[in-house]
C-alpha cells in the first residue's frame, strides 16, 4: 500500500461489530472516505455495498483497496444528502446498515494542495468535491466582516472569531494557508495561544464547514437514513466536533422518543411511534491505544441507532 494509502479509519472496529453484518444484505458508506470502514463491511460480510463519496481522489484510493471485493460493491460519486436518490436510482427501497464519518479523511489533510491544513503552505481551497465553483479563497477574500465573523463564531465557535474576521478582512488578499494561518495568529491575544489546539484550528473547521455545506444538510440526512433502515437496520455515526454531535445525538433522542405531548398528559394522542433504540447512550469514544496510534481521533464520537 502506498503513503498515500496509509489512511487510518478512526473507531474502525467499534463501528463496523456495530453492523448487522451477519444478516444483512445491504449496507451502505455514506462517507467512503479512504475506504476504512467499506473494506471491514466487505471482508466480514457477504452484503452488497454503496460506497457513496463527493470527492473524486477518494474513488482513486478506495478502488485499489476494495480490489477484492469490485463484484459487491457500487461506487457512487455523490454527497450523502443525496442518500435517497442514490439509492432509488439503484432501485434500493431499503438497506440493512449505514455508516457516516463526518470527519475529513487523512489523505485530504496530507495533501498540502488540498488546502485543509493550517500546517502546510497552499492555495486556500478546502473542497471535498474538486469540481465545485466555491473554495475557502472565496470566503476569505469574498464575505463582509459581519458574515465572515458569524461563519467563525456558529462554526468554528471561536471566542475571538470577531477579531479573526476583522483581521481577515484588513489583509485581503489572502491566498495561502500558512498566510491565512499566520493572520488568525496575530488576531488571537498572546496569553489565549499559549494553552489549547493551533490558534488556526477553529477558523480552518469554520471555513471548511462553510465552503462544503456539513452541517446545513446533516440533520435532514440522518432522519432520511433513519426512514431508509430496515427493520432492525443499525446507522453508525461518527462526528469530530460538538456541532456535529449535537445535531445527531438530536436526532437519534427524536426519532426514540418522537412524542409531542405535554408530560402531563395521561396518554400519547400525537400518533408520533418510536422509529427504533439508540445503542449509544454515551457517544463511544477511541480508546487510549487509538489515540496513541492515531492523534487525530481524538475528538471523535460515535452514535449508534437501531431501527426497530
Amino acid at each position: 500500500m502506498s503513503e498515500q494509502l496509509k489512511h487510518t479509519t478512526v473507531l474502525l472496529e467499534e463501528t463496523v461489530e456495530k453492523l448487522p453484518l451477519e444478516s444483512g444484505k445491504i449496507f451502505v458508506d455514506c462517507t467512503m472516505g479512504g475506504g476504512g470502514h467499506s473494506e471491514q463491511i466487505l471482508r466480514r460480510s457477504k452484503a452488497r455495498l454503496i460506497a457513496i463519496d463527493k470527492d473524486e481522489q477518494a474513488f482513486f484510493y478506495a478502488k485499489q483497496r476494495l480490489q477484492a471485493y469490485m463484484d459487491r460493491v457500487v461506487f457512487v460519486k455523490s454527497d450523502f444528502k443525496e442518500i435517497k436518490q442514490v439509492l432509488e436510482n439503484l432501485q434500493i427501497s431499503q438497506i440493512d446498515g449505514a455508516v457516516m464519518d463526518l470527519g475529513v479523511s487523512s489523505f485530504q489533510l496530507d495533501d498540502a494542495q488540498r488546502g485543509f491544513s493550517y500546517m502546510k503552505d497552499a492555495p486556500i481551497d478546502m473542497r471535498m468535491d474538486q469540481d465545485a465553483d466555491f473554495s475557502a479563497y472565496d470566503v476569505v477574500n469574498g464575505y463582509d466582516v459581519q458574515t465572515l465573523k458569524k461563519v467563525i463564531y456558529d462554526y468554528g465557535e471561536e471566542k475571538f472569531g470577531g477579531r479573526i474576521a476583522e483581521a481577515i478582512v484588513r489583509n485581503r488578499p489572502i491566498k495561502t494557508t500558512l498566510q491565512l494561518a499566520e493572520v488568525i495568529k496575530q488576531a488571537i491575544p498572546a496569553s489565549a495561544r499559549r494553552t489549547g489546539p493551533h490558534p488556526a484550528k477553529r477558523t480552518f473547521q469554520a471555513l471548511r464547514i462553510e465552503v462544503n455545506h456539513e452541517l446545513s444538510i446533516l440533520e435532514q440526512t440522518i432522519e432520511q437514513i433513519i426512514d431508509l433502515l430496515a427493520p432492525g437496520g443499525v446507522l453508525c455515526i461518527i462526528t469530530f466536533h460538538s456541532l456535529e454531535d449535537r445535531i445527531v445525538k438530536h436526532v437519534f433522542r427524536t426519532a426514540e422518543h418522537p412524542c409531542t405531548c405535554p408530560p402531563e398528559f395521561p396518554k400519547c394522542i400525537c400518533g408520533k411511534k418510536p422509529k427504533g433504540k439508540v445503542l449509544s447512550k454515551k457517544p463511544i469514544v477511541p480508546t487510549e491505544q487509538e489515540l496513541v496510534d492515531n492523534p487525530r481521533a481524538r475528538s471523535a464520537k460515535l452514535r449508534v441507532f437501531k431501527k426497530i
